[in-house]
């Protein structure tokens, strides 16, 4: 029996309530150290600077405290987050996106008209999609990746992706174990590293709402993360970045996958193919 189905029948067990409990006790306390912490700004000379957000010290805290990180050193730390908190963390965050998608929708509702004057950019923003393979695909294989890379670079590999890509090879095929595995590195790291990201380039000249819609990647919580950061480097056009973010998202998510089947596969493979000799 894996470790992850004992943890569930732990958890009917014993019953979720009390992890529960322990788990929002826990999140409570990070999200409070985080707020004071408050949003830190560091300077970068002439390139500008970088303003870190509290989500994302809250995300750094919240994986500190994990049994696999500091819970390995300083054992009593499993008794304020263990493996149990962490298996029920998996599911209690796509709660916590459903009350995130609400919220970005009232940021959208109130800027629809700006959104419109867009026109077809927040359609054909999917095309720039495809640099994640046309640049990833060589590096992967470089790096020893075989039809690995297929699976690891056709997107940043969320949740549509996943099961495009188990559905057409296999979970347990090798483009299936590519697409795992860039999409565990992104739920590891995709928040920090877009947050930051996204602060660095709102110092770079280009449109706040090119930059907003560049946030809306089909992943809430990187979304959430890039949007916020670049919001608060920005804060006069703080609703519309937010209302772009949210809207590009959603498009990302609809058109993402029609792109990805039509599109991205086919030219993923042949792109393969012509590498491999």
């Amino acid at each position: 029996m894996s470790k992850k189905v004992e943890i569930n029948k732990e958890l009917s067990t014993k019953g979720r309530w009390p992890v529960f409990g322990k788990l929002f006790t826990f999140l409570a306390a990070v999200c409070v150290a985080a707020e004071l912490i408050g949003t830190i700004s560091i300077p970068l000379g002439s390139i500008g600077k970088m303003n870190v957000a509290p989500m994302i010290f809250a995300m750094i805290f919240a994986v500190l405290f994990t049994p696999d990180a500091l819970g390995r050193v300083a054992k009593g730390l499993k008794n304020v987050c263990s493996q149990e908190e962490v298996q029920l963390s998996e599911n209690v965050v796509m709660l916590i996106l459903l009350i995130l998608g609400v919220k970005l929708g009232t940021s959208a509702g109130p800027n629809i008209l700006k959104i419109i004057e867009a026109g077809p950019a927040l359609i054909l923003q999917e095309f720039g999609n495809l640099g994640t393979m046309l640049i990833g695909l060589p590096f992967a294989m470089l790096l020893g990746m075989k039809r690995e890379a297929v699976g690891a670079t056709v997107s940043i590999c969320r949740e549509p992706t996943l099961g495009l890509i188990s559905e057409k090879y296999g979970i347990n095929s090798p483009e299936g174990l590519g697409v795992m595995g860039t999409y565990m590195v992104g739920n590891l790291f995709g928040t920090l590293f877009f947050g930051l990201l996204a602060s660095l380039a709102a110092n770079t000249g280009i449109h706040p709402y090119a930059l907003a819609m560049a946030c809306g990647m089909g992943s809430g919580s990187m979304m959430t993360a890039a949007s916020t950061s670049l919001a608060e480097a920005l804060p006069a056009v703080k609703d519309e970045i937010l209302a772009y973010a949210a809207t590009s998202n959603i498009m990302t998510n609809v058109t993402g996958l029609y792109m990805e089947c039509l599109i991205a596969i086919p030219l993923s493979n042949a792109f393969y193919r012509f590498l491999v000799k």
